[in-house]
């Protein structure tokens, strides 16, 4: 494939360069990539048309239908593993498997104490193209890290090597456990969004292993799929993380909510009424990348236990081992009457769990009314109890998500993710998106010009989670 400069782009279109980076940014071109500080555009692609008006949308919808794999859109990333693959090995992969990202609007920091939590999966996401190898080994590349990784499906290093390939060697020794793996397989993965909030680490765990169970004649349930993906992250990489991430990205439907309760796995997909105001998601990112292992996410989850143990002792309750304690194992009213005697951080962190659960119930009434300004209002409301009772937020993302409270045509949003760096979420009225966009990036780039470049938005909507 031949690529172009903004500027070779721009002369050809027939537009200003800051519109053509504009595209860029906003993942409006398909196949655009960014090297360096440079954007290179193929030089076979097409202006896209102005998203607010009636032929864009037909042609976007005519776009999609013609550049799906497996009912999911096609886009640069599948192409750029696609291509990968062959140059790498000689040959086209087997196949491409696909998983969403996702976001969480109302329930974040609940699932590892067994809240309830709402979800949406993304049409972007994580791509592995892919082939067997027959000798069990797993060899397996991504472009978005610069070392190829490698191991035997019998032989999986029981010490982690703290790189982005942790994920899967914990994938590999879960799924093996459950099913003797014989066959292994060569891979390219690359995701269609920078990293950091949507759940990116779920997402190449859940594609990885839709690949190798597909490749050792393996069909996994939903329930274990999410079981498999979460026991990875616990147990090998370190991560205290609940199942909210792999629920969305396993469960989730285009046009519905994901209401799931973590404490029995029990879910309801919330159809979007036909009533409701048009929305889409857009994703501002910090330009911040951050690694939850090595966050305070882990610390504030212990803390979350330990109000939760704390609460039993003072209320006299009988109380088993500290890693089996939850917050919602603690009626409410204990939390009222004993609240003051906790210390002042335990008594946050269970102050946000305790709202949050409340939230994410009228969340969801909100969602089946189609009042999506209330529901919009609530997940603000949890992103400010994210801020100030869960004490999450680097100084680029609490900038982030005040510049979405007073930007009008956004309906709510908050972090998405562990909330250190990575990104923001929000539900935008699609009348106000170039505006919104344009005031967004106008604002953080004021306030933090260095991540000129680094800093980027893009509008998404929802979609189905992963085929298995």
């Amino acid at each position: 494939m031949n690529y172009l400069d903004v500027r070779q782009t721009a002369e050809k279109w027939g537009v200003p360069e800051r519109r053509v980076t504009a595209l860029c940014r906003n993942n409006r071109i398909i196949g655009a990539k960014k090297e360096g500080k440079n954007w290179l555009i193929p030089d076979d692609a097409e202006l896209p048309l102005d998203g607010r008006t009636k032929e864009a949308n037909e042609e976007k919808a005519d776009s999609l239908s013609r550049q799906t794999t497996v009912g999911y859109t096609a886009v640069g990333a599948r192409a750029r593993a696609f291509d990968k693959f062959k140059q790498t090995y000689g040959k086209e992969p087997q196949n491409v498997a696909f998983t969403p990202y996702r976001i969480c609007p109302i329930g974040a920091h609940s699932d590892h104490n067994l809240g309830k939590i709402t979800g949406f999966a993304i049409d972007k996401g994580i791509y592995i193209a892919y082939g067997p190898k027959m000798n069990g080994v797993i060899e397996i590349k991504s472009l978005q890290f610069p070392k190829r990784a490698q191991w035997h499906v019998a032989e999986v290093p029981q010490v982690k090597e703290n790189d982005w390939a942790d994920h899967l060697r914990g994938a590999t020794i879960a799924l093996n456990a459950r099913y003797p793996l014989r066959v292994g397989l060569c891979a390219v993965i690359d995701g269609e969004l920078p990293i950091g909030g949507l759940s990116s680490s779920a997402a190449v765990i859940i594609t990885y292993l839709s690949a190798l169970a597909q490749l050792n004649g393996i069909s996994l349930t939903p329930t274990e799929m999410i079981t498999i993906s979460k026991e990875a992250e616990n147990r090998y990489v370190g991560v205290s993380c609940g199942k909210l991430d792999q629920s969305c990205e396993v469960y989730c439907r285009k046009e519905q909510l994901l209401y799931l309760d973590t404490k029995d796995d029990t879910f309801e997909l919330i159809k979007t009424p036909e009533s409701m105001k048009p929305y889409e998601i857009a994703i501002f990112f910090s330009g911040l990348e951050r690694s939850l292992a090595s966050s305070k996410f882990n610390m504030r989850v212990d803390e979350a236990r330990s109000a939760a143990y704390s609460l039993m002792a003072l209320a006299g309750m009988e109380y088993g081992k500290f890693e089996e304690t939850n917050l919602r194992d603690v009626p409410y009213e204990v939390y009222l009457k004993y609240k003051d005697k906790l210390p002042v951080n335990f008594a946050k962190r269970a102050e946000h769990w305790y709202t949050e659960y409340q939230r994410v119930e009228a969340g969801a009434e909100a969602w089946r009314r189609g009042d999506i300004e209330e529901f919009g209002r609530l997940s603000f409301e949890s992103g400010r109890s994210s801020i100030e009772n869960w004490e999450t937020g680097s100084p680029e993302l609490i900038k982030l998500y005040e510049i979405m409270t007073h930007t009008k045509g956004i309906y709510g949003g908050r972090f998405s993710g562990a909330g250190f760096k990575g990104c923001c979420m929000a539900l935008i009225d699609p009348a106000y998106e170039k505006e919104i966009l344009e005031q967004v990036e106008r604002e953080y780039l004021e306030a933090f010009p260095n991540l000129k470049g680094k800093y980027s938005a893009h509008i998404c909507h929802t979609a189905d989670g992963v085929r298995l």
